[in-house]
């Protein structure tokens, strides 16, 4: 069994990448197993409530022209699709704070692991293919309901400031690991993959990792 420790945000479009990329991975090598727990990375932690809009945002950030904008969004949105994640054009015009999703996406997976990755995926789809805001208490509560969580432990959380010390913890810890871009898939803390890879890089990664483990419990 593989520990997966996947970094990431929920407004990283590479992230909803990386997750379906890797599912696909882990389907061609079924003798793999792997344990998926998410890990919060903040692309925009000073990022207030209610956003800013998603070209001047990156713009200021990356220097990108809206011609490179448009590029990246185009190729974010082929990949996507040969996944079988939809990027609707347009649909993401601003960019928000994301601490409250990881909050709740730490305390589900303190409660349910597949729970924990269907919150995920249900906050991708809320921000990429719905244009909805996945910082928003309705939207969270939603996706929890979605991924069947209970929604009245969801909103207990949300309501309070549980799992924030713990939210944070984590990202200095991950940070302090080198981790500075995302998604990163850590394995069995020992190793890296990075990016939003094809599924077939993926894989092959996956069986070689699984084949020197195998091999240096046997030592």
């Amino acid at each position: 069994m593989l520990k997966i420790d996947f970094v990431s945000d929920v407004s990283c479009p590479w992230c909803a990448i990386g997750l379906k990329s890797l599912d696909q991975a882990l389907s061609q090598v079924p003798e793999v197993q792997a344990e998926i727990r998410f890990q919060p990375f903040e692309l925009n932690p000073q990022m207030p409530a209610e956003g800013e809009e998603i070209n001047a945002h990156l713009t200021r950030k990356y220097g990108a022209s809206p011609a490179q904008l448009e590029q990246t969004r185009e190729q974010i949105r082929q990949r996507g699709a040969a996944l079988g994640f939809s990027f609707t054009k347009g649909a993401r015009d601003r960019i928000y704070n994301t601490f409250d999703a990881h909050r709740l996406l730490h305390w589900a997976g303190e409660t349910d692991l597949a729970k924990q990755k269907a919150l995920k995926l249900a906050l991708f789809t809320a921000y990429f293919t719905e244009g909805r805001n996945p910082g928003a208490r309705d939207v969270l509560l939603a996706a929890a309901e979605s991924a069947g969580l209970d929604r009245a432990a969801a909103e207990a959380v949300l309501d309070s400031d549980a799992h924030a010390e713990a939210v944070r913890e984590q990202e200095s810890f991950w940070q302090a690991q080198g981790i500075s871009s995302v998604p990163a898939l850590v394995i069995n803390e020992r190793y890296l993959l990075q990016g939003g890879q094809p599924p077939e890089v993926f894989a092959q990664a996956l069986r070689q990792i699984a084949a020197e483990e195998a091999k240096a419990a046997g030592a």
